[in-house]
């Protein structure tokens, strides 16, 4: 049974890092919540360590850059670890060939031409990644719809058909089905990817709740604090297919805040009833360590 806590203050100390989500528990897309801010500021002050680990399909550096605009400041958080990292290595080492399809929005593009210091090396090693049209890929990009504002992926189904009739294997950046920016809801990569699947198609996953994130995640981490017993390490995030899911098939205790993707269900910030949260809870087969209502 998941214990229903008011803040992270109050069970921080039996952590040394946590891997933190950012749409929907740090930010909404367009600013960022003062008071996930002052929690992770006030975990960092003990001397844990955050990453903070998003299925954003785009590398670290324009993610960084994203952040600072949506006002979150950098003492909140020691490393970025993004889905569009763990992709990008498997795009650099050709899991789905060398002439790519790019499906997404040009603001993506930093996909193909910006990466993280550990991946350099990897890129300069690799032949060249070509972007082509569809009828002359070896494989498919997927980091988004074109336009995720007007758009659905019943938009896409005669593009994912030509490209399962191909043989075409997906590369799918985030995971995400969808997002609230602000008070609209959005589908992300993850849906287009879930679309094709159900076509007969195949994708492949690098972002929560998969494992080559948390992979990557853990080397970072490493890097900074050394080697962590599992049991010192939480997961945060308002995904329960994604962060909690994830996270809980790493071992890793899990903090589920309710006020995100689920807020239709339990308020977007006040406790939630805990019957109704157990119940939903064991309809996703879930059973997060943890409950809030925000990150805070």
């Amino acid at each position: 049974m998941t214990q229903i806590i008011a803040s992270l203050a109050s069970i921080q100390g039996r952590y040394r890092a946590v891997l933190c989500d950012l749409w929907g528990c740090l930010h909404n897309g367009v600013a960022a919540f003062p008071e996930a801010v002052a929690a992770l500021r006030g975990f960092r002050a003990t001397g844990g360590k955050v990453i903070l680990l998003t299925n954003a399909p785009r590398p670290k550096p324009p993610v960084v850059a994203q952040l600072d605009r949506l006002g979150v400041p950098r003492d909140a958080w020691d490393e970025v670890v993004t889905s569009g990292d763990a992709a990008q290595y498997a795009l650099l080492t050709g899991a789905v060939g060398r002439r790519v399809y790019h499906l997404g929005p040009e603001k993506d593009l930093t996909f193909f031409t910006e990466f993280a210091d550990d991946l350099q090396a990897i890129r300069a090693s690799e032949p060249p990644i070509d972007r082509v049209p569809l009828d002359q890929a070896e494989g498919i990009v997927c980091t988004g719809l074109f336009d995720d504002l007007t758009e659905t992926p019943d938009d896409y189904r005669a593009t994912l058909l030509f490209a399962k009739t191909k043989g075409l294997k997906m590369l799918c950046a985030n995971p995400d089905i969808m997002v609230d920016l602000g008070e609209k809801r959005i589908f992300c990569a993850g849906a287009l990817a879930q679309a094709y699947e159900e076509m007969g198609g195949e994708a492949l996953y690098f972002g929560k709740p998969h494992p080559p994130i948390y992979d990557l995640a853990r080397r970072r981490l490493a890097a900074m604090a050394g080697v962590l017993p599992d049991d010192e390490i939480l997961c945060i995030g308002d995904g329960i297919g994604t962060d909690i899911r994830g996270g809980q098939g790493e071992g890793l205790d899990t903090l589920f805040v309710t006020g995100g993707l689920a807020a239709g269900l339990f308020g977007p910030d006040a406790p939630p009833d805990a019957q109704l949260l157990e119940a939903w809870l064991a309809e996703q087969g879930q059973n997060p360590t943890f409950t809030a209502p925000s990150l805070r």
